[in-house]
């Protein structure tokens, strides 16, 4: 059994990548692990203040817990 060469080439474009900006590397580079980790500490800002804000706003009441008396 006899190889026979194609008759014509077999041309390869090569095209270079496109540049991407500073915003698509440090996305790519944070990956869901970095969005979820970001997502997470925002929450936790976000609920702290909701806390001491509404402790402070019941602060003045007479309303005690039960572990208060």
């Amino acid at each position: 059994m006899i190889l026979q060469q194609p008759e014509s080439p077999v041309i390869v474009k090569i095209v270079e990548p496109a540049q991407k900006g500073l915003a698509d590397i440090l996305l790519g580079s944070l990956g869901l692990s970095g969005v979820i980790a970001l997502g997470a500490i925002l929450l936790g800002v976000v609920l702290a203040v909701v806390m001491v804000w509404f402790r402070s706003r019941s602060a003045g009441s007479e309303h005690y817990g039960p572990l208060d008396r």
